[in-house]
């Protein structure tokens, strides 16, 4: 994973976004895990955010299925 620190160009802005974004104020490592593919990085960043901000379920209960889902399946993400 490139750190924070280290990152230039779309990458560092794509960090930026996600950052600003963040309520922690961080750039979470489930993003960073993608960072040697900052073109695949966007397109997930950009799906993500679509997916957990419009249709019939609110943010937090997209977050509470996505928790649960992954505690199902034992992922720390």
């Amino acid at each position: 994973m490139v750190d924070e620190a280290d990152a230039d160009g779309p990458l560092a802005d794509l960090y930026a976004s996600s950052k600003a974004r963040s309520v922690a104020g961080i750039v979470p490592d489930i993003l960073r895990t993608m960072s040697l593919r900052p073109d695949f990085l966007a397109a997930i960043d950009q799906a993500s955010r679509l997916h957990f901000s419009h249709g019939a379920l609110t943010r937090a209960q997209h977050e509470m299925i996505a928790s649960y889902v992954s505690a199902l399946n034992r992922c720390r993400y």
